[in-house]
C-alpha cells in the first residue's frame, strides 16, 4: 500500500493544479501509483530541479491513511500488521500511543498518558502495551 507524490524541496506537496504546493498531503495532492508515472509528470514541469518524488506509505504519512488519527505524530513503527504511533493530540497535551489497523483502518488510542515524548517513546520502543 504505497503511492507516490511530488514534493517541493521546501516541503509542500504538489496540488492537482500542478502549480501550488499544499503543506499537508491530502486528496487534493497529485498522486501516482508508480514511480515512473510520477517521473513523467515531473519531467513536464518547469523548475523540476526544485521538486522531488516521494513515497507515501502508512508508516511515513499515517494521517493520510487513517483520517481519524488526530494530533502531532512524533514517531511511527510497524508491528504485526499495525502502525503504532506516538501522538500528541494537541500542542502541550500528554502524549498517547495510537494503534492503527492496516486492514480495518480502525484507530485505537491507548488510555495511558505520558508527560514527555521520551516516556512515550520508551513504551513505544519496547512495545510495553497490548495490541
Amino acid at each position: 500500500m504505497k503511492i507516490f507524490a511530488l514534493q517541493s524541496l521546501a516541503g509542500g506537496f504538489l496540488d492537482e493544479d500542478l502549480k501550488h504546493f499544499n503543506k499537508v498531503f491530502d486528496d487534493w495532492c497529485v498522486q501516482f501509483e508508480s514511480m515512473e508515472d510520477a517521473q513523467l509528470v515531473l519531467d513536464s514541469l518547469e523548475k523540476k530541479e526544485r521538486i522531488k518524488i516521494v513515497e507515501i506509505t502508512p508508516l511515513s504519512y499515517p494521517k493520510y491513511f487513517f483520517p481519524k488519527l488526530q494530533g502531532i505524530i512524533h514517531a511511527t513503527r510497524e508491528y504485526d500488521g499495525k502502525i503504532i504511533c506516538v501522538v500528541e493530540p494537541q500542542m502541550g497535551m500528554s502524549f498517547r500511543i495510537a494503534i492503527c489497523d492496516m486492514q480495518t483502518k480502525h484507530v485505537r488510542v491507548l488510555k495511558s498518558r505520558y508527560k514527555s515524548a521520551l516516556n512515550a517513546e520508551g513504551a513505544f520502543a519496547n512495545l510495553a502495551f497490548d495490541l
